[in-house]
């Protein structure tokens, strides 16, 4: 076997011993440490203890099934790879096995060669895993944009954009779906604008009553209104010096609009009750997940302040059309609630990673951040499974129907397989390891690999008996 040199922790349960020892010979010299048991308790307390990468479990155990050994091991530790072992084959309980989480299922007798070759393809599964792991990490860092995670086209196109209008902007309008990280992308543009160093006000217009707007974003004198006590300074003139956000810019009643397009246009502004207006110097970045053009046309915002905000337009994209950047998010995300909950690092299972991908988010980043959030919260272990995924996500994952077609494993695997590379946006590393493959065993899938790639049983040829 090729490896890096990491020994990996194995543990063979089996009733037979004559099956243990074939796996003691064929793996001598190869990089496993091997703990076996005769029976399940033994076997369910080595897991316990030894925490082992791989188990290999006889599905005919006395007074206990292999699939509740199954159960109880992943349970334990979803991030343990199970390779069940049968004298007798069956379809329904191979697929079974692999909808409970098995990584593999394979039939006695077991020859020498077979066993070597399927732990040969497990080991390189792994090497790929754990490079994957240290490529995010690597990653994370070269692709964060001043905060924000991303490495897709669309990102990088956005990134570019901001950073050639920032330095300049005084006017900027960002649009995108709710959770997309409006107020963000409004951080950094004041983050690499020309007043970095000044205050970064936000104005939520969504929150503010009608009949209260003008007085919060413009202030008011005092006696202007009953309960005008004092003069007071509004949101725009504290923003002076810096950057004002006007989140949810649509809110802003149309009587209001007019005193907001000279603000706008000349940077001035006229308290209630005040008979002269006053000069103000600050950039202002307006957010809305609305259409505005549509808004215009139903007469609730006035066109000439349409044209003004949407002179410098930057649009977030969905995270449904960018899933390339969903394993940076999720490592992102999973590292920075591990130190504030002061949790070990947290790590997916593949098929957690392959419920999340396949997932729609409607609420976008803010939902991944708030589904990882509460994952983290909830882990008792340092993996997180399907079964800790909230309930609206794990029932939106893909099922099969009744009444498809029947497939062969060959063309069942190759249809799983492009499911998931089409949900990483084409990302082939990313599929590999979400599907708990190599590179080269998906370029097999995909009739791509041809000559050029080695494959695992190749490398572990020279091991059979």
């Amino acid at each position: 076997m090729v490896h890096s040199g990491t020994t990996y922790e194995l543990v063979v349960i089996d009733d037979d011993p004559q099956a243990i020892q074939l796996v003691s010979d064929v793996l001598e010299g190869e990089p496993f440490s091997i703990l076996t048991a005769t029976d399940a308790e033994s076997g369910i307390e080595l897991v316990a203890r030894h925490r082992p990468a791989v188990v290999l479990l006889d599905l005919m155990m006395p007074n206990v099934t292999g699939m509740e050994l199954l159960e109880r091991i992943l349970a334990i530790d979803p991030g343990i790879d199970v390779i069940l072992l049968t004298g007798h084959y069956s379809t329904d309980s191979a697929v079974e096995a692999i909808q409970k989480g098995a990584y593999d299922y394979l039939t006695k007798p077991l020859p020498a060669s077979k066993l070597l070759d399927r732990l040969t393809k497990w080991l390189e599964d792994a090497e790929v895993r754990q490079r994957a792991r240290q490529l995010d990490d690597e990653v994370l860092h070269t692709f964060q944009f001043e905060g924000i995670v991303g490495r897709s086209p669309l990102m990088l196109e956005m990134f570019s954009k901001i950073k050639r209008i920032a330095p300049h902007f005084q006017t900027a309008l960002v649009t995108g779906e709710t959770g997309t990280g409006k107020e963000l992308v409004a951080k950094v543009f004041h983050q690499l604008g020309p007043v970095p160093t000044g205050p970064f006000v936000i104005c939520n217009c969504a929150a503010i009553a009608e009949t209260l707007f003008e007085s919060e974003l413009f202030g008011h004198v005092r006696g202007s209104f009953t309960g005008a006590t004092l003069d007071k300074k509004g949101l725009a003139e504290t923003a002076s010096g810096g950057t004002l956000f006007l989140d949810e810019i649509t809110e802003i009643p149309l009587s209001s609009q007019a005193k907001l397009l000279r603000l706008l246009q000349n940077r001035e502004i006229q308290r209630v009750g005040a008979s002269t207006s006053k000069h103000v110097d600050l950039r202002i970045v307006a957010a809305t997940n609305r259409d505005l053009r549509s808004l215009v046309a139903e007469n609730k915002l006035r066109e000439d302040l349409y044209y003004r905000l949407a002179m410098v337009d930057v649009k977030i994209p969905r995270l449904a059309d960018r899933k390339e950047d969903l394993a940076l998010l999720q490592r992102h995300f999973l590292d920075g609630f591990s130190k504030r909950f002061n949790k070990p690092a947290v790590n997916l299972t593949r098929r957690a990673q392959a419920v999340l991908a396949a997932y729609s988010w409607p609420g976008n980043v803010r939902e991944l951040e708030n589904t990882l959030g509460y994952c983290c919260m909830m882990a008792e272990r340092e993996t997180i499974d399907v079964a800790d995924l909230p309930e609206q996500i794990r029932d939106q994952a893909p099922h099969d129907s009744d009444g498809e077609e029947l497939l062969s494993m060959e063309a069942l695997e190759l249809k799983h397989a492009l499911r998931v590379l089409e949900s990483v946006g084409g990302n082939r590393l990313r599929a590999a390891e979400i599907l708990g493959i190599s590179r080269a065993t998906l370029y097999r899938l995909l009739g791509t690999a041809g000559s050029k790639r080695p494959s695992a049983r190749s490398q572990g040829a020279g091991f059979e008996a």
